[in-house]
């Protein structure tokens, strides 16, 4: 036996020995449905909302949203933790979810960019789990009854009778009526820089900002100063521009947690914004506090949209776009006509500019008179998909029109670091022989310590 395959034998011996040696664990929903299975991750209790997620891949970045902060997440994939973690993938400093619920552990990661275990990572950030449970008859029953409250118990805490647990469960917070973007949003200001010098400044408002977002941004050339959720309007207007006189070249309000009627601060200081013209762009929560700043109501889902293959419509040309989405709230506005902005009529006309084709929930909204709109999926989605990444360069061509300036626009292409990096490496390795490829390869791996 070659040492290879003996230290396979050893790691699959060792993740075995590790699947039989979970302790029972039980899901209990709200309205009293029971699951039982085995601890996943840390061993313990929590409880928050169920909500279900239908991506085949791309858990390490579900799980590092700050959107799915106080939620418990069902994932509908079959197979979670295939591919391990790794440090690139993440989508902010921690993971956010409540808990986890999945159907079948991998019992040893193989991916090239694997540097650790998806259930190791869960335990260190003491992320309670379950698994060996029906994640899709879970699903369809929320599909069914809605989202709702519930708790995973494991250890000493599923020693408790079904009765207290539910209890437990019942006793917990809703989500309506949740304000949270205070729990994951940064504590002071902070800069990120493109490569070389800006084309255009911009104020992020951080309600639980994804790194994503800030990636396609400086990608662009675009310096983005992110603001605490609590900044003030002259907190925003302290960010100097590039070619704004006063203030930044433009404003955008990120995703997050919560239920956006909660959300009065943002929707004031939105408005503020709003009445100086500095251009404007939001996604997902964003779209939710612009709908709310223009005179429209938000509302809960059933049981949202969350999930890398959404479909949703552009109006305006009729195309479709598959989308990533995460929300469990949406904007109530009429979607087949142009109106006035119920808020302030200086705001002018409002147009529904995208509509997702499952359930024609708003997804999104574009100003006619004032330079602002927003959308509700996730166009800087990882790990997908990128149709409608278009919208950074949307925002990108409103600033330039409305600070005269279209030709810096214009010349903007995305830069891509890794990319960049990876186009070198094939080009060395072109001019090399087989072999000589080969050892850079390895070389390589091993100096990224994969």
């Amino acid at each position: 036996m070659t040492e290879k395959t003996a230290t396979f034998s050893l790691d699959a011996e060792a993740a075995i020995l590790t699947e039989l040696q979970r302790s029972p664990a039980v899901l209990v929903l709200e309205d009293g449905r029971i699951f039982r299975g085995r601890a996943y991750g840390a061993t313990g209790s929590t409880t928050g909302e169920a909500v279900f997620n239908t991506g085949m891949t791309g858990y390490q970045e579900t799980l590092t949203d700050p959107s799915y902060h106080r939620q418990v997440v069902v994932m509908t994939a079959p197979h979670i933790g295939n591919t391990g973690v790794n440090d690139h993938d993440v989508e902010s400093r921690r993971i956010w979810v409540a808990g986890y619920v999945i159907r079948e552990a991998a019992l040893r990661p193989s991916n090239w960019r694997s540097q650790r275990h998806l259930e190791d990572e869960l335990r260190e950030q003491g992320i309670v789990g379950i698994c060996g449970v029906d994640t899709r008859a879970i699903t369809r029953h929320l599909r069914t009854q809605g989202a709702m409250r519930v708790g995973i118990f494991s250890g000493t805490a599923a020693e408790h009778s079904d009765t207290e647990l539910l209890e437990q469960v019942r006793s917990a917070p809703q989500m309506a009526g949740a304000a949270l973007v205070d729990e994951v949003t940064v504590a002071a200001p902070v800069e990120y820089l493109p490569e070389g010098e800006p084309a255009f400044v911009v104020a992020l408002v951080d309600l639980g900002i994804k790194d994503m977002s800030i990636r396609n941004f400086t990608r662009r050339g675009v310096k983005v100063v992110v603001l605490p959720a609590s900044a003030t309007f002259d907190d925003v207007m302290s960010v100097r521009g590039v070619h704004a006189e006063h203030g930044p070249d433009g404003v955008f309000f990120s995703n997050g947690p919560g239920d956006p009627a909660t959300a009065d601060h943002q929707v004031d200081l939105l408005q503020q914004v709003l009445r100086r013209r500095v251009p404007y762009f939001g996604i997902c929560f964003g779209n939710q506090i612009l709908g709310r700043a223009l005179g429209f109501n938000t509302y809960k889902l059933r049981f949202g949209h969350r999930g890398i293959n959404q479909p949703v419509k552009v109006r305006a040309t009729g195309k479709v776009d598959i989308t990533a989405q995460n929300h469990g709230f949406a904007v109530d506005a009429p979607i087949d006509e142009d109106i006035t902005a119920a808020a302030n009529a200086s705001y002018g006309r409002v147009r529904v500019s995208h509509v997702g084709l499952n359930d024609n929930v708003v997804e999104g909204l574009q100003c006619l008179d004032i330079p602002a709109f927003s959308v509700q999926f996730h166009p800087e989605a990882a790990a997908g998909p990128h149709d409608s990444q278009y919208v950074f360069d949307q925002f990108i061509a409103l600033m330039g029109q409305v600070h005269g300036v279209e030709e810096v626009a214009a010349e903007i292409r995305i830069i891509d670091p890794l990319i960049a990096q990876i186009k070198e490496g094939v080009h060395q390795q072109s001019h090399l022989s087989a072999g000589e490829a080969g050892q850079a390869a390895a070389t390589t791996t091993e100096r990224k310590g994969h």
